[in-house]
């Protein structure tokens, strides 16, 4: 690593001295940083499980519900929803503690017919579109919680920088400098007493 360049003397000294204070506050704010930002990859990590979970349920619900609408009805029972629209996925996003995640997906079903057949194609169809939404609700928060994963693998790289590498090289030098400064101080007073000895 290059060495550090110091202004020369007593300024060489406060300017260590004050860029060692940043560096450890900086330190100190990236580990306030972490617990919080563990604390909510805690919460997110427990709502994409729990999301995933109604996911998985509800997509189970619409598999044994289209089951259901073919053998009730064969396959010409599901020709109607073949030209059903896509539905419309919105996402808002938040900041949490510097670090951009989605919030409450919502979702918009743009084809507002009833299905066309009987008791299992309108189950089928009101189970698919649960199952979408879970998906979408599971989808948003599996990325909040990759986000903040990879925000605290960022905060922990950048305070192990920090922590192990540039506080230790400030320290280092800001020792040198005052033993050069004593040193400096130590050769003035014996010139000083040589001096007044002579006069």
């Amino acid at each position: 690593m290059p060495a550090i360049r110091v202004p020369p003397g007593r300024s060489g000294r406060l300017w260590l001295r004050h860029r060692l204070e940043i560096a450890e506050h900086a330190a100190d704010l990236l580990d306030q940083k972490l617990r919080i930002l563990r604390g909510d990859e805690r919460t997110l990590e427990e709502r994409a499980e729990a999301s995933e979970v109604a996911w998985r349920e509800a997509s189970q619900r619409a598999g044994t519900w289209l089951l259901r609408a073919q053998l009730a009805g064969g396959q010409e029972a599901l020709r109607p929803a073949i030209g059903v629209r896509a539905p419309e996925i919105g996402l808002r996003w938040t900041s949490v503690v510097g670090v951009r995640v989605p919030e409450e997906p919502t979702v918009a079903f743009l084809d507002r017919t009833v299905p066309i057949g009987g008791a299992a194609v309108i189950g089928a169809a009101a189970a698919h579109r649960e199952a979408v939404e879970a998906a979408v609700r599971y989808a948003a928060t599996s990325r909040a919680a990759s986000e903040i994963r990879a925000e605290i693998g960022r905060v922990t790289r950048r305070t192990r920088a920090l922590r192990r590498h540039w506080i230790p090289r400030l320290e280092e030098a800001l020792a040198r400098a005052e033993l050069e400064l004593e040193e400096q101080e130590r050769g003035e007073s014996v010139r000083r007493r040589w001096a007044a000895t002579r006069a």
